[in-house]
């Protein structure tokens, strides 16, 4: 440990992101990104704006960016809230909302930076234990607390909560923030954000780079109360004020504004997760209910790092979560159908062996 590291830095644990390995042809299944490329509108944006002046700096407030969104949502534009990816974002309101005197809530199992960023930025927080079905269970959040984080669907487990149960949720704590991190939410489930009308303690967070196809973009935002999207405005400002650049603006814009490009690929990845699902439960494979552009497998007869690591040996690249809970898992994420076919025989081959 370098002697002049601060004390923060010190006492950190730090989000291990998913591995970016270079393997001859690999079947990369372990960081959620598409098997399909992104719009060919917003390819053709980011080219002209990569030619265009880049010495001057991008429009800091990103005010076309956020004018599509919020069309795009049916909001304003002074409720819209852009960032260098979710990430960026989320953690900008870990600052400006959910650090209150009271704990922030978050499941046991969930997306793996939120205690990164408690512990960061100083937030006292709780885990609430997912049931045994590994699903979230709004009356388990029926305690005091200063604010509340759900991944909807949740991350690992790609299970999804109804509108209806983040409605309860949001009656049962109007007096707090509540932050709905909505990252795969357009591969099956029910967005939030019909609900911030009726609930200006909620800020609902989405990204680009999954159903979108622009993960090495890093585009994220945030909907919610002009008066939630201020406090993101000002940590913003406190931090970086030109989060993101010109080609990224660009980009991110036609990609919204191409929408049957955006239903066109979902709908690809929904007939892609219905087909792995079905593959690996012929396998033998346990694979919990997906709204999300991965699955969180199991199988009875073979260890989670057995097969994580066996797979790897055979070119084929998943997620392995090695905490009690998710120990026995492999979140495997929605390639294409020669990924697919590769993955199948990979595992057929192991399990035979």
């Amino acid at each position: 440990m370098n002697p002049f590291w601060s004390q923060t830095a010190r006492e950190l644990s730090p989000y291990v992101p998913g591995e970016q390995p270079r393997i001859a042809n690999l079947v990369k299944l372990n960081t959620n990104e598409s098997p399909f490329g992104p719009s060919p509108r917003a390819l053709e944006a980011m080219r002209a704006a990569a030619a265009n002046i880049q010495r001057l700096y991008p429009d800091p407030e990103a005010t076309e960016l956020r004018e599509v969104l919020a069309a795009h949502h049916g909001m304003n534009p002074e409720q819209a809230f852009v960032g260098n990816g979710s990430d960026e974002v989320i953690a900008h309101a870990f600052v400006a909302l959910l650090k209150q005197p009271k704990p922030l809530l978050f499941p046991d199992v969930t997306y793996s930076f939120y205690p990164v960023w408690a512990q960061l930025f100083g937030i006292a927080c709780e885990t609430v234990p997912l049931d045994g079905d590994m699903r979230v269970r709004i009356k388990d959040y029926r305690r005091a607390a200063g604010s509340i984080v759900i991944a909807n669907p949740n991350a690992p487990t790609g299970i999804a909560l109804p509108r209806s149960e983040i409605a309860r949720l949001l009656e049962e704590h109007r007096d707090i923030p509540v932050l709905i991190d909505e990252a795969y939410v357009d591969f099956g489930g029910e967005s939030a954000v019909p609900l911030i009308a009726d609930h200006p303690n909620l800020l609902v967070v989405q990204t680009m780079s999954k159903s979108r196809a622009l993960a090495g973009l890093r585009v994220g935002y945030a909907l919610g109360d002009a008066g939630l999207i201020e406090a993101l405005r000002r940590v913003k400002d406190s931090f970086n004020s030109y989060p993101l650049d010109r080609v990224a603006q660009a980009g991110a814009t036609a990609a919204v504004r191409d929408d049957a490009y955006f239903r066109e690929g979902c709908a690809r990845v929904i007939a892609a997760r219905k087909a792995m699902t079905q593959a690996l439960t012929m396998l033998g494979f346990v694979v919990l209910p997906s709204s999300a552009n991965f699955v969180f497998a199991r199988h009875p007869r073979r260890s989670g790092p057995e097969l994580a690591a066996a797979l790897r040996e055979r070119a084929v690249l998943v997620r392995h979560f090695n905490k009690p809970r998710t120990a026995p898992y492999l979140r495997i994420t929605v390639g294409s159908d020669d990924d697919t076919r590769r993955l199948i025989a990979a595992a057929a081959d192991i399990l035979e062996g």
